[in-house]
């Protein structure tokens, strides 16, 4: 369990949600993260095109984080376009972010990333983009809409199956 600084310069535990049945808590995901290839279908519509329907998914699970989903390029029925921004994860290396095209609306810009060379720890990532979710009209894992996770940064997708509290939202950066 991680914890975290109080005003008074002390370092306490976040509450952490409760689990019910059927969910896992982001509390009990790993450090460094671990990807797995999972049995869900994620679909994602803008503007009443379809970008991607697939069942073809993989999750990255870190401590804190609701899962970030990464799905293959391939499948995008909609152009990728490489974007200015990169950043560097500690753990999977330097991400490229993508621009995307949806017919009838403007380019949509840095809509997710991808690692173009993951660190050797994820070849499950190789050739995969993830997604910022409220960058989209509907996205969704086995038909139930996700909520994307609090902050600017981060991608994960909240869904019913997983509690936190999530890390991104306020005071929740030094977690």
């Amino acid at each position: 369990m991680r914890w975290r600084r109080t005003g008074q310069g002390q370092y306490r535990r976040p509450d952490v949600h409760p689990i019910g049945p059927g969910q896992e808590s982001v509390w009990d995901y790993p450090r460094p993260p671990r990807a797995e290839r999972v049995s869900r279908r994620a679909r994602v519509v803008h503007n009443g095109t379809l970008v991607l329907d697939t069942e073809d998914v993989v999750r990255v699970l870190e401590t804190s984080h609701p899962p970030t989903y990464y799905l293959p390029r391939s499948e995008f029925r909609v152009p990728l376009l490489p974007a200015l921004r990169r950043t560097m994860c500690e753990w999977k290396g330097e991400a490229c972010y993508v621009d995307m095209e949806v017919p009838g609306v403007a380019p949509l810009r840095e809509v997710g990333w991808w690692y173009p060379q993951p660190d050797l720890r994820y070849p499950q990532l190789t050739d995969r983009v993830a997604l910022y979710a409220d960058r989209f009209d509907e996205v969704s894992l086995d038909g139930e809409p996700v909520t994307p996770q609090p902050g600017e940064f981060y991608g994960g997708w909240i869904t019913a199956d997983v509690v936190g509290p999530f890390k991104g939202g306020p005071g929740s950066w030094d977690w």
